[in-house]
């Protein structure tokens, strides 16, 4: 039996609406993993996922956790610590406030009343947290993280009095239940069935939402009850997986369960309980992750949602216990996925998973139109981090800055907060929204967590040195070193950074400038007007060591340049880029109907057909794409059968077109 997955879970529940293509032959083996040297086949009749574990394989020997912290080389500042100025981040972030903001606590609490007994005359939501999926409950842990997370970055009371109500309300739900600490919007017969093998749809998935939102508030928003609640849940999750011996618990694991390693492995740091670790080494997907400790991209069929929190896991394992083969599974995992699975706006995936071998992205890419799953992104960007913090290699930033303008910043609807499923990447495309009460995808989800904390890696510090990753308007303040710096333009919309010392010790300290990889050799930089000798590399960082001065000015110019980018297996796939930004054709809207407009993905053969034309390149790029005068970020395309023009990716809202046809 293949495990479920939530596509095809979601079906069963007609509140869900779900845009599935007929592109089902790539996914006849979804999730099923190919064995390779270190495993060996189950015998005939065994679950198709289930394989056993050679002796010499990494993962073979029963874990034991042991604490040694791996002290990282960077770090990133607090939340607190970095304020935002107006810019496409504050935009963004309002936009996600106010969304925040409208839905009711009784709506949300619902289904957790409901499920303990206690009374609720809320009007239930729908989509994934209708009273009938087994999903109900994600997205409040979801909002919850989120709350946290807006209330750090900006001393938000409002939303803060908002999260503490609803911790208040569901340690209210936990006591009622009185299942040793059991919290959920759905009753427990969901893991009884797990336990079976039966089809159930991912109940610890859903429970590590409510665990991380527990978690958030507590170490984000000071809700010292979260805590409690959450230790209390812990111990329920402690008590069910011990009861299963490791091979049940690796059969178990086959169904999708979020970021559950990563939750515990956290709160063991936060309590300085190793007990925690152990039972977050109770979800350890060996069979997963023996083959990428191996350099084995075995991502085939996959599912890319389910193994991206795990892979997170493991970076953070590592951090805790400085085991070797965890930081093994992170670093290929990201290498084969950015390296030769993702597409120019950052993203991944095709119907939620990884459907050919790497560096086949053109096949994949013409499967179905629903590209890109939001969530992935989100995930991906978290491991980017864990990552960066061990090397402060600046490659890891030119990633996450691709991801944040082209892909995040580009699925949150202006003024509505509502957000995107399915970033497709098809011709003639349009991007397909959640409602306001009616969807709460897992990617709506994620979204409140990206849109609340958009000020957490532009900065990052070393004990000595800063740097500085982003360019968006903003202010860092380093109290221990009694530094504090401010940034006053957003790039890429504009070619300069001018950055001010606003406070500085009297010894010299190291600023360090990330050079994007996007711009040219020809980037320069001046402090308090002066030129200086030095340039950066593209791609790395560039250090200015200096007594600074409360008043110095830098100011960093970094030119952006039109650049192709082709899929590695059809060079003539291509997409156009201006510094970071992807570019994408514009195509009017007209004839997308409402429904069309608020399903996971766009089902573009049941709008009007668009014909996006194959382009001809008459020489180098710069001959055939040209600026439009006085339209920032505006292109025309000439000398094509008909006239084009592009504009940011991020910034289109009808239909497009990112890859073209290019003779």
């Amino acid at each position: 039996m293949n495990p479920i997955n939530r596509r095809q879970f979601a079906r069963q529940f007609a509140a869900i609406p779900v845009g599935l293509s007929a592109a089902s032959a790539l996914l006849a083996h979804a999730d099923a993993v190919a064995p390779i040297a270190a495993l060996q086949p189950e015998p005939t009749g065994a679950d198709d996922n289930c394989f056993s574990i050679k002796e010499s394989a990494p993962f073979a020997a029963p874990l034991a956790f042991a604490r040694k912290d791996r002290a990282p080389k960077l770090q990133f500042f607090c939340l607190s610590d970095v304020t935002l100025a107006d810019g496409p981040l504050t935009e963004a972030r309002a936009w996600n406030r106010a969304y925040m903001l409208r839905l009711p606590n009784d709506r949300l609490l619902h289904n957790f009343r409901v499920n303990a007994g206690l009374p609720s005359s809320a009007q239930p939501l729908g989509g994934w947290e209708d009273p009938h999926c087994e999903l109900r409950g994600h997205f409040v842990g979801h909002y919850l993280s989120g709350c946290a997370l807006l209330y750090a970055a900006t001393g938000d009371a409002a939303i803060k009095t908002k999260a503490d109500s609803l911790v208040a309300a569901l340690a209210a739900c936990q006591r009622k239940l009185d299942q040793n600490g059991y919290l959920s919007a759905f009753p427990v017969e969901l893991f009884d069935r797990l336990d079976r093998g039966q089809p159930v749809w991912a109940p610890f998935y859903t429970l590590h939402k409510i665990m991380a939102g527990l978690f958030d508030m507590k170490t984000q928003a000071g809700n010292a009850q979260a805590l409690d609640v959450l230790l209390l849940l812990a111990g329920w999750v402690d008590a069910w997986t011990a009861a299963r011996s490791e091979a049940h618990m690796q059969q178990i694991l086959n169904t999708e369960f979020g970021g559950m390693n990563e939750v515990l492995y956290n709160l063991a740091a936060l309590t300085g309980d190793d007990r925690w670790a152990r039972v977050g080494d109770r979800f350890t997907k060996k069979v997963f992750y023996t083959p990428l400790a191996l350099r084995s991209d075995q991502l085939k069929g996959q599912h890319m949602n389910t193994h991206v929190p795990q892979v997170i896991g493991a970076a953070r394992r590592y951090e805790l216990s400085s085991d070797s083969r965890f930081a093994n599974v992170a670093r290929f995992f990201f290498e084969t996925v950015t390296e030769a699975r993702t597409y120019a706006t950052g993203g991944a995936s095709n119907n939620e998973h990884w459907l050919v071998d790497p560096g086949h992205l053109d096949a994949e890419l013409h499967v179905s139109s629903h590209h890109q799953e939001c969530c992935c992104a989100y995930n991906m960007m978290k491991l980017t981090r864990h990552l960066y913090g061990w090397s402060g290699d600046a490659r890891l930033i030119d990633y996450y800055e691709r991801n944040l303008l082209n892909h995040r910043l580009g699925t949150i609807e202006p003024e509505t907060g509502h957000t995107v499923y399915f970033l497709s990447l098809a011709p003639a495309a349009w991007k397909a929204t959640g409602t306001e009460d009616t969807t709460f995808w897992c990617c709506n989800g994620t979204a409140l967590e990206e849109f609340a904390k958009l000020n957490d890696t532009i900065y990052a510090h070393d004990g000595e040195s800063l740097y500085v990753n982003l360019y968006f308007a903003s202010t860092v303040d380093w109290k221990e070193r009694g530094i504090r710096l401010r940034q006053s333009k957003n790039i890429p919309e504009s070619s300069r950074a001018e950055l001010t010392i606003e406070d500085s010790p009297a010894r010299p300290w190291t600023l360090r400038l990330r050079i994007p990889a996007w711009t040219t050799a020809e980037n320069f930089v001046s402090i308090n007007g002066k030129r200086i000798e030095a340039a950066g590399e593209p791609g790395s960082y560039l250090a200015l060591t200096r007594a600074w001065k409360a008043g110095d000015r830098v100011e960093l110019t970094l030119p952006m340049r039109l650049t192709v980018e082709s899929l590695a297996d059809d060079t003539t796939q291509q997409a156009f880029l201006y510094g970071p930004l992807v570019l994408a054709g514009q195509f009017p809207r007209a004839g997308v109907s409402e429904e069309l407009l608020h399903l996971q993905g766009p089902e573009i053969a049941k709008a009007p057909a668009i014909d996006v034309p194959a382009l001809k390149a008459d020489g180098p790029i710069e001959q055939w794409i040209a600026p439009v005068a006085g339209e920032p970020f505006t292109f025309r395309l000439h000398g094509q059968p008909r006239d084009l023009v592009l504009k940011p990716f991020n910034q289109s809202w009808q239909r497009f077109a990112v890859y073209w046809t290019v003779a």
